[in-house]
């Protein structure tokens, strides 16, 4: 009986972690598609955003050894 119930708990939390995992999958997904979406919405400005620091970054005197 004791061996039963041990196998019965085991295959419970077997399950358990099977359901964790399907929710962090399905968590990725969702964090996946939002970047995604993200990316495609604003990626144009990012990019001019990104350029134009770019360019005040290599014109500007930090101090840096060149």
């Amino acid at each position: 009986m004791f061996e039963y119930m041990n196998a019965l708990m085991l295959r419970f939390k077997r399950d358990q972690d099977g359901i964790a995992l399907t929710e962090y999958l399905i968590l990725l997904g969702l964090l996946t598609a939002a970047v995604i979406a993200a990316v495609l919405l604003f990626g144009e400005q990012l990019g001019i955003q990104w350029g134009t620091w770019g360019t005040w970054m290599s014109g500007a005197n930090l101090g840096a050894p060149t």
